[in-house]
């Protein structure tokens, strides 16, 4: 698959994230020219402690800004274009709603406007996720056909650039020139994310503290996975529409079902691979409203593009918390990194 971008131009957005610098790191691996744009990077980042910038051109810039946006776009000249930048994160988006819609949605619709005007770039994957659905709470995992009509602020801005991406594809690529597709990827965990209000972060930090880990909503119900596992899917989607530009649509990227886990579940699972003395409470939340249940059926692009999930969550927990425990420990976290790309991507599935 890497094999595929080497001495492609490719442009990614929000490149400073926590899953935006697990990617840049794979596209450099593959030999890829690499342009990031995005805000500065936290001062505690993925993307600082592995030196992602000395390996990159580095854009410092605001997705809401399409005239700097168009400038860094038009100089880099990219064939294939990955937009990763957003506002993540659920509780914030209750906090700062007008922030949320105008970087997740008015920010895809200035990517998006920086490809129709480029006559270089030949594949745009739109990275959103699975919250983009209405949802119902349904014991099975809701498709690609299933309505998009998040419920908040967050979800919903989702669901919002979705029908952005289906416009601009329908408006102005119809004729394949550009082949335009979403991926529609479930919560994500790995090594060296420092972001609040996220599960496998709060338990590090806990552990850290030497306290017990604080679960708000034990019963809940999420498709959690590995980092590298939508990653994979991110890379084979964009080079598969670029060969063939009839495969653009959009891809619920998931993990198998039995690794629906709930959030108790999960913080069982990092107790486990940790060891003592970490331990985990339920303490009850007064927070917004948040889905109890959500679930992906990813059988589209398995059957489509041939991508499986490789690791199970219980694979995941373990590989978080080693790269963990070797950040931790001083040794050198770039080479876990690419440890555990390579093995990833040379297991067999």
């Amino acid at each position: 698959m890497l094999d595929f971008y080497q001495g492609k131009r490719v442009f990614v957005t929000g490149h400073t994230g926590f899953k935006g610098s697990w990617l840049c790191k794979m596209l450099h691996l593959a030999g890829a020219e690499v342009t990031g744009y995005a805000l500065p990077p936290a001062e505690q980042s993925l993307y600082n402690l592995i030196g992602m910038e000395q390996q990159m051109s580095s854009i410092q810039g605001d997705i809401r800004d399409l005239d700097f946006l168009w400038r860094a776009f038009d100089t880099a000249q990219p064939e294939i274009v990955f937009h990763l930048a957003a506002q993540p994160i659920v509780r914030e988006s209750y906090r700062d709603p007008v922030g949320t819609y105008s970087t997740n949605v008015m920010g895809t619709v200035h990517i998006l406007e920086c490809v129709r005007r480029s006559d270089s770039v030949k594949s745009f994957l739109n990275v959103t996720t699975d919250k983009v659905y209405e949802n119902h709470r349904w014991p099975w995992g809701y498709r690609e056909t299933d309505r998009l009509n998040g419920f908040d602020p967050y979800a919903n801005s989702k669901s919002c650039s979705e029908l952005v991406t289906d416009s601009y594809r329908n408006s102005f690529f119809s004729d394949g020139h550009v082949a335009v597709s979403t991926a529609r990827a479930g919560n994500v965990i790995g090594g060296g994310d420092f972001a609040a209000d996220r599960i496998i972060p709060d338990c590090i930090r806990a552990v850290q503290s030497g306290v017990s880990i604080q679960v708000r909503n034990p019963y809940s119900v999420r498709p959690y996975q590995h980092v590298l596992e939508p990653l994979s899917a991110y890379l084979l989607i964009a080079q598969r529409q670029y060969e063939d530009s009839s495969l653009s649509g959009s891809y619920n990227v998931g993990p198998n079902s039995r690794d629906c886990l709930t959030t108790g579940e999960l913080a069982e699972l990092f107790c486990k691979a940790w060891g003592a003395p970490a331990r985990w409470e339920h303490t009850g939340d007064n927070g917004p409203h948040e889905d109890a249940v959500l679930r992906l059926d990813s059988s589209k692009i398995s059957s489509v593009l041939g991508w499986k999930p490789r690791w199970n969550a219980e694979r995941a927990v373990q590989e978080t918390v080693l790269w963990t425990k070797a950040w931790l420990n001083g040794q050198d976290i770039n080479d876990c990194l690419e440890q555990q790309i390579t093995g990833f991507l040379t297991q067999q599935i």
